[in-house]
This record gives structure tokens, sequence and C-alpha cells, in this order.
């Protein structure tokens, strides 16, 4: 906020050969620092200066500049600060009230990127790449499946907390995430999940229902496949963990997986070629596509 009339408030992973790995929740750290974490602040921090010296030089608060384009001054003064990443028609609206002559709104491009941490830019440009994607879930419905309400509030649950900003961030980094469902031409996507991630009310029941009633529907098209693993099932090749498998376009395979503060990306052949493995026996151990879909809609009408 301003502090008067025209004035405003101013105020790491390791890598080895063939794996990254980066911390998966941001829990080792006490908040998001633009300047740390990865280049994305620089961007962020650039675009806030550009956005404060059109805004004075067109001789607006921030509090007039936020009632123009339907922001608040709190949000307005955390944009400028660096501190919260603008939303693209943040960018078209400050623009226009600006007349800064595309000159902000050219910087979507760059903002688009920048909005998401490095480790989840590093998984959506492989996701971006692939013709095949396979993902066994182990203790939530996974991220591509999410719908926006079950992982806000799953981004709630993580401890220590997130931030509200933070939160925001790594919300909109995942649903940007399922764009992968609307690719032209449209990759192959298969995924198994733990019957107990279908009965935990993530949010509250009514968020789990919808949330089953959106894997019904993905799970009805024609390039997606939903298995489910039975929780009674003896034999089981997924007690290790949760995990990915991507192939690309370029034939190379990439595996994911992840664990409590970390996860590792591996383009060693030999370490993918392990989960290649683990996830085509997971597959053939949980329920058919078909009986699977018939299994969720059994769990939703006892919901």
């Amino acid at each position: 906020m301003d502090g008067d009339v025209h004035g405003d408030k101013d105020g790491g992973g390791a890598e080895t050969a063939g794996r990254r790995d980066y911390t998966t929740d941001g829990a080792d750290r006490s908040g998001w620092d633009p300047g740390l974490e990865d280049d994305s602040g620089a961007v962020v921090k650039t675009v806030g200066r550009q956005i404060k010296l059109w805004r004075e030089a067109a001789g607006l608060t921030q509090a007039e500049l936020g009632a123009a384009i339907g922001y608040g001054e709190d949000l307005v003064s955390s944009v400028e600060r660096g501190r919260r990443v603008p939303r693209p028609e943040f960018l078209t609206s400050a623009d226009r009230v600006l007349g800064a002559d595309g000159k902000l709104a050219a910087m979507k491009g760059d903002v688009a990127e920048a909005r998401y941490p490095k480790k989840v830019r590093d998984l959506a440009r492989i996701e971006a790449e692939s013709v095949e994607l396979g993902a066994y879930g182990n203790h939530n419905v996974h991220g591509l499946l999410q719908t926006e309400e079950y992982a806000r509030a799953l981004f709630r649950m993580r401890r220590p907390a997130y931030s509200e900003d933070d939160l925001e961030r790594y919300l909109a980094a995942r649903m940007a995430r399922q764009e992968i469902f609307g690719r032209t031409p449209p990759p192959t996507l298969t995924f198994v999940q733990e019957e107990v991630t279908l009965r935990r009310p993530v949010g509250g029941r009514p968020v789990l229902r919808r949330q089953l009633e959106h894997l019904l529907h993905v799970g009805k098209l024609r390039h997606v496949e939903i298995q489910v693993m039975p929780t009674d099932r003896e034999d089981h090749a997924g007690m290790g963990g949760e995990l990915q498998v991507l192939k690309l376009r370029d034939g190379a395979t990439v595996g994911y997986a992840a664990a409590q503060l970390t996860t590792h990306l591996m383009s060693d052949p030999k370490e993918a070629q392990v989960l290649e493995l683990r996830y085509g026996i997971i597959r053939s151990q949980a329920l058919s596509p078909r009986e699977s879909l018939a299994f969720i809609e059994k769990v939703l009408g006892e919901t």
C-alpha cells in the first residue's frame, strides 16, 4: 500500500550424471526467494521494476493502478517488488492503462515461464517433449489428473506451510502442466492409482466426489488410460514409491521418482530402464482400464 497519496511500498539442487535432485516441496526452505532458487527471480524483479516505472510516469499510485485494472493495491505492490508473479491479464491491462504501447504486454512470454519453480519447469519441459507418459501414484491422485480444488487442498496440507504466494505459484504450475491433454498430436498417457488415493477425502468429500468425476471424464479420452491398483493385491511391484516414465520424441526414455524432500529426473538409460520395467509390471498387476473406470464409479457412489 502507498505510504501517502503518491508513496509506494518498497521495500538447490545437486546434479549427478544423468540425474538431477531437487527439493520437491520447498519444505527445507523458509519461503521462495526469487533471487535464490532460480533464474526466474531476475525476470520477475525486472518486470516489477518496469511496471513501477510506467506507473510513476503515468502519475498513478499503486491503489489507482489497481483500481483501474481490477486488482488490489497489495497485489500491485507485491508485483512491483518482485514478490508476486503477474498473470498475463495483469500485464495486458497494465499495458493498456499505462499507455505502454505493448512493452509490458510483450513480457508475458518470459513471465509465463518464470511463473513456475525451476524444478517444475524442468518436468513440464520433459512432459512437453513426451510422446508417451506413464505414472504410478500411491498416496494422492497424480498431479496431471487433479482438479484445481483438490490440488489446492493438497498444497494447503504441506508442512511447513506454504505462503499464499507460493501456494498460488505451485498451483498455477500444476494446472498449466495439464495442457498436455490437449496437445496435438496427443501423447499416450497412462496412470495407475492406488485404491487409497480414490478414497482419501482430500479437501473434504465434496472435493473428492468432483475429483472422482473428473477421473471418469479424463479416463474416457481415447489417448488416456487410468488403472486402479486394489489394496488387496498380494503382489505389487510399486512398493518402492511413486514413479513416472516418459518417452521422448527423440526415442530417449526419462524416469522420474519422488521422495519426501527430493525428486529425481533420471536420463541415465540403466536407471530409466529399471523404472520402465517396474511400471510395466505395476500395470499388469492393476485392474484393466475398463475395470478401473467401473471401480471408480463404484467408489464415487460410496463417497
